[in-house]
C-alpha cells in the first residue's frame, strides 16, 4: 500500500464559481496527473498565471505545466468541436506552451441536437427556464444515462456509427420536429463533423482507466477536478437547478475510473463570501448598491461568469450551505477564496442559520423550503486592509484571521488554502 501514489480530489462546496481552477492550478505543480471527471463546455474555470489570463472549459486546469498528463475522463461531456477552439485560445495566448493531453476512449460526445434541444427548451420555458449555458449538457446527460449516446471510440468504426446515428436522430428529430417546430437535423452530417477528429481521436485516445490505475499502482500523484459545486448536484443540490452531472467527489472515481478507496484527500473549494450563475435559491442574496458592489470588486475581475459572461448573483458567506457542501463532499479540508475582496467592508456579516417559518435550522433543507428561508447573520468586524501579497497566516490583520477561524469553526473544517487574489502566487501559508 505504501508505494501507492497519492489521489486527491478539488471540488466546490458551493454553486460553483469558487475560483477551483486557480487551485488545481497551483496544486497541479506537485501532481503527475490531473483528471476533469465530470461536466462539459457549460462552465469554465478561470486562471491567472504568467502566460496571461485563461477561461478553460473542458480542458483540465493543469495543462500549463508541461510535464504533467491532463486527461479528461469518462464522466466529461466532450464537445470536440469546443474543445478545438479552446486549445486554440490557450494556444494563442500561450504559443510556447507544450501540454499533455488524454481523453478517455468511453468519454461520450456532445451532439449537434443536444445544443439544439437545450435552446429550443430554454426558449420554451420562457420565465421559467434553468439558467442553462445553452451547451447541450442536460439533452446530452439524458441520452447518456437511456443508454443512447455514443462514445468516442465509436468514430472509428463507421458502419457501426452510421447505424447508432440512423437510429438516434429517427427518435430525436420527432422531438425536434413536433415538439418544437424546429427542423429536422440530418445524421450524416453529424457524422462528417464528427468522423473529421478521427487524427486528432488517434493522437489523445486512451484507456483511461488502466492509465490511471497503473499510475496509482506506480505511485503517481493524481489530481481530480470538479466541476460547478455540491449545491448542483443533480441528487444531493438544489433541485431542479442543479446541473445533470454529479458533481460530487463520491463521484470522481467513476468519472475518472478510479476505485473509491483510492481517494484520500478531499479539498472543497469556497469564496469568503458567496456567488452563484443560473437560477434557484440563494438565501444570501444581495440586491441593489450592495450587490453591484461585491460584484464590481469580486474576483479577479469582477463577478461574472467564467463561460457565460453573465453577471454572478452575490451575497454574504453563508456557513449553512457550505458546511452542507463540504459534508456532502465529504471533504478533508476547505479552500478558502477571494478573502482580499472583502477588505472593502466595516463589517463582515456571515449567515449562521436559515429562519424557515419563524422557526431557526441551521441544517440545509430541501428546495421549498429554500425559497422561504431567511438568512440569520453574526456579524463580525472588518480587516479595511488591502491584503493582497500576504504570504503568511500570521501576518494578516487580526479580524482576517478572525474572520477565517470563525469560518472554520461554522463549517467544522481546517482551511488548508487561503487565497488572497487571483494571481497564481497570491496565497497564504498555513
Amino acid at each position: 500500500m505504501s508505494d501507492r501514489g497519492k489521489v486527491s480530489a478539488i471540488v466546490g462546496a458551493n454553486w460553483g464559481d469558487e475560483g477551483k481552477g486557480k487551485i488545481t492550478d497551483i496544486k497541479a505543480q506537485d501532481a503527475d496527473i490531473v483528471v476533469r471527471f465530470q461536466g462539459g463546455s457549460n462552465a469554465g474555470h478561470t486562471i491567472l498565471n504568467k502566460f496571461g489570463k485563461f477561461a478553460l472549459h473542458q480542458l483540465p486546469s493543469g495543462v500549463f505545466y508541461e510535464d504533467v498528463v491532463n486527461i479528461i475522463g469518462n464522466g466529461c461531456a466532450l464537445n470536440l468541436e469546443y474543445l478545438e477552439r479552446e486549445i486554440a485560445k490557450v494556444m494563442q495566448g500561450a504559443p510556447e506552451l507544450k501540454f499533455q493531453l488524454m481523453i478517455d476512449s468511453r468519454v461520450p460526445l456532445v451532439l449537434p441536437h443536444h445544443i439544439l434541444l437545450d435552446e429550443l427548451e430554454e426558449a420554451r420555458r420562457g420565465d421559467k427556464a434553468f439558467g442553462s449555458t445553452k451547451a447541450g449538457i442536460a439533452p446530452f446527460y439524458s441520452e447518456k444515462y437511456i443508454k443512447e449516446g455514443i462514445q468516442l471510440n465509436e468514430i472509428f468504426h463507421e458502419e457501426h456509427l452510421k447505424a447508432r446515428l440512423k437510429y438516434l436522430y429517427e427518435k430525436a428529430n420527432l422531438i425536434i420536429q413536433n415538439v418544437y417546430n424546429a427542423p429536422p437535423v440530418d445524421y450524416m452530417e453529424v457524422f462528417e463533423r464528427i468522423t473529421k477528429y478521427k487524427d486528432f481521436a488517434e493522437k489523445h485516445m486512451i484507456d483511461a482507466t488502466s492509465f490511471l490505475r497503473k499510475s496509482w499502482l506506480d505511485g503517481k500523484n493524481i489530481l481530480l477536478e470538479g466541476q460547478l459545486g455540491a449545491l448542483r448536484d443533480p441528487g444531493l443540490g438544489i433541485y431542479p437547478y442543479v446541473t445533470s452531472s454529479h458533481t460530487l467527489a463520491g463521484f470522481a472515481s467513476v468519472g475518472a475510473g478510479l476505485p473509491p478507496y483510492a481517494i484520500t484527500e478531499i479539498l472543497a473549494v469556497t469564496k469568503a463570501y458567496s456567488s452563484c450563475v443560473g437560477a434557484g435559491p440563494f438565501v444570501t442574496e444581495l440586491f441593489g448598491e450592495l450587490a453591484e458592489e461585491l460584484r464590481r470588486l469580486g474576483g479577479d475581475a469582477g463577478e461574472y461568469g467564467a463561460t457565460t459572461g453573465r453577471p454572478r448573483r452575490v451575497g454574504y458567506f453563508d456557513a449553512v450551505a457550505t458546511r452542507f457542501g463540504a459534508q456532502v463532499q465529504g471533504a478533508t479540508h476547505l479552500g478558502l477564496t477571494n478573502l482580499d475582496v472583502l477588505a472593502y467592508m466595516d463589517e463582515i456579516p456571515v449567515c449562521v442559520a436559515y429562519e424557515v417559518n419563524g422557526e431557526q435550522i441551521t441544517d440545509f433543507p430541501v428546495s421549498p423550503l429554500l425559497n422561504i428561508a431567511k438568512p440569520v447573520y453574526t456579524t463580525l468586524p472588518g480587516f479595511k486592509t488591502d491584503i493582497r501579497g500576504i504570504r503568511h497566516f500570521k501576518d494578516l490583520p487580526q479580524n482576517a484571521q478572525n474572520y477565517v477561524r470563525f469560518i472554520e469553526e461554522q463549517v467544522g473544517l481546517p482551511v488548508a488554502v487561503l487565497s488572497n487574489g487571483p494571481k497564481r502566487e497570491e496565497i497564504v501559508e498555513l
